[in-house]
């Protein structure tokens, strides 16, 4: 019974620690002057040329229904991954990809603005 509260307890934190991570990473490049993916995206669509607004209104993928074709076609995402992804489904959360060990941190910092994970 401790075991089982431990576990549930370590898992919301790695969940609470990747989160965190990849929100300090964002804020960081933000601050440097270099906005994130997601401030690119909506300025694009705000104002610019066409190609640069239909570059950034890619749609997110959906890591819990996405078909092994759309989930390749994220930077980092092999077949591979892909299998390993659609196998551990449903996620509760887009981090459950890294504290599950689904994908390295590396892949997912590289997709994590590209990514969702919808509830039914």
């Amino acid at each position: 019974m401790k075991h089982s509260i431990g576990k549930k307890g370590l898992i919301a934190l790695a969940i609470i620690f990747a989160t965190g991570a990849a929100n300090a990473d964002a804020q960081k490049s933000e601050a440097a002057g270099k906005p994130a993916a997601s401030s690119q995206a909506a300025g694009a669509a705000k104002g610019g040329n066409d190609s640069k607004a239909k570059a950034a209104a890619v749609k997110a993928v959906d890591i819990n229904s996405a078909s092994k074709a759309e989930l390749k076609a994220l930077p980092g995402i092999d077949d591979a991954l892909a299998n390993k992804i659609i196998a551990g489904r449903p996620y509760l959360s887009k981090a459950f990809l890294v504290t599950r060990n689904i994908i390295p941190m590396q892949t997912y910092e590289k997709i994590r603005v590209q990514i969702i994970a919808k509830q039914k």
